[in-house]
């Protein structure tokens, strides 16, 4: 029975093979209620199937000798009480094989992009244990962007975790599609991308956005959309991650994994535990929330065989960092991308706020003297420009001293220098994209730091690249 593949059999193909484990009970909502001959061990794989359909679901509670709780990973419209359950003798498990890349698939590994199944040769359960401690490799160097506020204040770390943290509409999502746009370009490397609990929409746009930029044959794309089943929700990111680790062990790949978003994720693990009749803890949130976010951050990890990198964005509800949610998952994090809604506006695009982002990484020996002396001294004009915004305000710039007003107006041409057009988005802008790479990007901060733009006029640093000297 361990052979048996959970999913892309047609219906009737499996059925003969085994007798049923044993039948439904109850149906209400996604969770079916299954009386056993036998208990199946928690997690595992069971199946029904229908003419027309076949449904997995996955166990969650032994509720006694002789019955189990499982979440349907369907709709459950079609399922019956009597009909007959079968045991797939393992957890969820997706096909795993080179021809993985270029694809658009869902939780199970089966085809969303109209095109051929992919090889069943080797399954991996979603339900993967992280690599062993020994064998983990520790993140190291800086993996430029190209995006001039990220690599100079925030840089993404080779085999780290990044997370992008915002509300609704600040710009996480095209902030995302752009960081896989550099990868593609300035690394060759290849992407995962797990779209947790996506809009049609957004993950229509994204398909083709990469079909049209060439980038899409480097990259697999596993989504989970808003209107399924919690049970897919809560297992897609687990589903794609299963894609990166293979890309990591078996093709030796350096990947980026990338997850929109996050914040989804803990949303169907709690919509699950309240399914299962849990008590919710604190602030609604499930009791076992920071136990998932662990499951799935604790397998994001480099080896020797391959390296992953993973950028996730993280919705911040009512734009509030406290949210239990937003702290599980930011203990786990090394970089941390704060966008602002105060940023975006004032039309100051990507909406990074400069002196809330940070990295553990932001480190003298890590990042160079150069690098950190160059940090600090943007983060420090803009710090000072902040404390005397509200004194601008009501006084106005002639009522500072001259070291200050010095300071604020390099302050303001830096802000709108850390702007900049985003490959993703020209279409619909109309400006093209622009990349600058990290010696760049340095080479004219400390030109603004030193004066050398002081003549020039805020307009001219806004939404460019780098700066030239025109």
């Amino acid at each position: 029975m361990a052979n048996l593949p959970t999913t892309g059999a047609k219906p009737d193909e499996t059925v003969a093979a085994v007798p049923p484990i044993g039948h439904i009970s109850e149906v209400y909502g996604p969770v079916v209620d299954i009386a056993c001959d036998r208990l199946p061990p928690l997690h595992r794989a069971l199946y029904a199937t229908t003419e027309r359909e076949r449904y997995v679901f996955e166990v969650h509670q032994h509720l006694d000798g002789a019955r189990v709780r499982a979440i349907t990973l369907h709709r459950t419209a079609g399922l019956t009480r009597g009909m007959a359950v079968y045991d797939s003798g393992a957890a969820l498990r997706v096909p795993v094989a080179p021809e993985c890349l270029g694809r658009l698939l869902d939780v199970f590994g089966a085809p969303l992009d109209g095109g051929p199944p992919l090889p069943q040769r080797e399954f991996r359960e979603v339900l993967g244990q992280p690599v062993a401690l020994h064998e983990a490799v520790p993140a190291s160097g800086i993996l430029e962007t190209g995006i001039k506020v990220i690599d100079l204040l925030c840089p993404f770390v080779r085999g780290g975790k990044t997370g992008l943290f915002g509300g609704a509409g600040v710009g996480k999502t095209v902030l995302i599609m752009e960081f896989m746009h550099a990868i593609v370009a300035l690394h060759q490397g290849v992407s995962v991308f797990a779209g947790v609990g996506e809009r049609i929409r957004e993950g229509h746009e994204l398909w083709h956005e990469m079909r049209n930029a060439g980038v899409l044959a480097n990259a697999t794309l596993v989504f989970g959309q808003m209107d399924e089943s919690p049970g897919v929700r809560f297992r897609v990111a687990l589903s794609a991650l299963t894609y990166a680790e293979y890309l990591r062990d078996a093709l030796g790949k350096e990947v980026l994994f990338l997850m929109d978003n996050a914040f989804r994720f803990v949303q169907a693990g709690s919509e699950v535990s309240g399914l299962l009749g849990r008590m919710p803890a604190t602030v609604g949130y499930q009791p076992t929330l920071l136990s998932e976010v662990a499951e799935l951050e604790d397998r994001i990890v480099s080896t020797q065989r391959g390296a992953v990198t993973s950028v996730q964005a993280i919705y911040v509800p009512a734009d509030d960092m406290t949210d239990p949610a937003v702290n599980a998952i930011l203990g786990h994090l090394d970089t941390s991308v704060i966008l602002s809604r105060s940023q975006a506006a004032k039309g100051i695009y990507p909406a990074v706020d400069p002196l809330l982002s940070g990295s553990k990484m932001m480190d003298r020996h890590f990042l160079g003297d150069r690098h950190y002396a160059v940090a600090e001294g943007v983060r420090e004009h803009l710090a000072r420009y902040q404390e005397l915004e509200d004194i601008i305000t009501m006084l106005g710039l002639e009522e500072l001293s001259e070291k200050d007003r010095l300071m604020v107006q390099r302050a303001r041409r830096l802000q709108r220098y850390l702007s900049q057009p985003f490959h993703t988005v020209a279409e619909h802008t109309g400006i093209p994209g622009a990349s600058v790479p990290l010696a760049q990007t340095l080479a004219d901060c400390e030109a603004f730091l030193r004066g050398e733009f002081d003549a020039w006029p805020e307009e001219r640093c806004y939404m460019r690249g780098a700066m030239g000297r025109d």
